[in-house]
């Protein structure tokens, strides 16, 4: 587990996560929707079940966009996986250039 610097972080909360109430809200909803629906459906289905808990939720959103992610504003990346397994992972990006930071894969219990 990485510690966070003593240095805040613009836009972090007091753990250094950037954005971490959008993304623990994301989470919550990815696992309810798992939970719902298991694995095995086509992406379509759970395009459209993210899309119902979002607007469910109050989280503004925008399906099936291109989003060149290395050449915008966006710092923090979620990639949602409804396989066998339920997993996601999460990318930051923080420096002028957009490389990942770092990529966490999380099953519930490792976050850095």
């Amino acid at each position: 587990m990485r510690l966070a610097t003593s240095a805040p972080r613009m836009n972090a909360d007091e753990r250094g996560l950037k954005h971490r109430d959008l993304t623990e809200k994301l989470i919550r909803v990815f696992y309810s929707i798992y939970n719902e629906l298991g694995h095995g459906f086509l992406e379509s289905v759970y395009e459209q079940a993210f899309a119902i808990a979002l607007a469910e939720n109050g989280i503004f959103f925008e399906r099936q966009i291109a989003v060149p992610v290395r050449a915008t504003e966006i710092e923090v990346g979620l990639l949602f996986n409804f396989g066998p397994k339920a997993e996601f992972k999460r990318y930051i990006f923080d420096n002028d250039k957009k490389n990942p930071r770092k990529s966490v894969s999380i099953r519930g219990e490792e976050v850095s």
